[in-house]
């Protein structure tokens, strides 16, 4: 078959907020995450420099800010950020409501 199907509220989060759906749709390179998240959710910072894995982040609704390298860039519903793999990424949602695409590959 040339596709695979998932709905992400059907996967298992890996954490609060956050579906992994690499496994669900059988993706080889692309890693692609929906994140659900109300005022205060807060990421981790990290970055993919050993996987050589850059990322998109899209947000769908709400407010977040999404600081690279140190730099803060504040997002409104439909901006989108890509992120060098050796950059240092850490997310923070601002409002109740959010919702996130991201999507990574090499």
């Amino acid at each position: 078959m040339g596709y695979d199907t998932a709905a992400y509220d059907d996967v298992e989060p890996r954490a609060p907020g956050m579906y992994f759906l690499r496994d669900a749709l059988d993706c080889e390179r692309l890693g692609v995450t929906v994140v659900e998240a109300d005022d205060g959710w807060e990421g981790m910072e990290h970055d993919h420099a050993d996987a050589d894995h850059e990322e998109v982040y899209v947000l769908l609704h709400g407010e977040a800010t999404l600081t690279v390298d140190g730099d803060a860039v504040e997002l409104a519903p439909g901006d989108a950020v890509r992120v060098d793999p050796g950059s240092a990424r850490d997310l923070v949602f601002s409002a109740d409501g959010s919702k996130m695409i991201i999507a990574g590959a090499p």
